[in-house]
């Protein structure tokens, strides 16, 4: 039988073990440069506003806002939403139901 865990996962039991857990990755690193919120505050923000598990991730340029988003795929339940949040003010500028079961 065949396991696959997210990154997330697999860098805390590097942690719980012990070992030094991986950077995660992301797409859009190299526009990283032009955030003043880092990942982990995104992140945290977009949980905050929309509890699950984070199933995707990315940094990309997308009118509204500063320009500059982080965007967060989360799993809750049976539906998946993204939440975008403005990587210079750190502002949810979207939450929205994604795929088939959106209205």
């Amino acid at each position: 039988m065949k396991f696959s865990y997210p990154a997330r996962t697999l860098g805390a039991l590097a942690i719980l073990a012990g070992f030094a857990a991986p950077a995660l990755a992301y797409t859009g690193q190299d526009l990283a440069g032009g955030t003043k919120i880092s990942i982990d505050a995104a992140r945290a923000t977009a949980l905050k506003a929309q509890p699950g598990t984070i199933a995707d991730e990315e940094l990309e340029k997308e009118s509204g806002g500063s320009g500059l988003r982080y965007s967060f795929d989360i799993k809750s339940g049976a539906a998946t939403h993204e939440v975008g949040v403005d990587a210079v003010t750190g502002a949810v500028l979207e939450n929205s139901v994604e795929g088939p079961n959106a209205d």
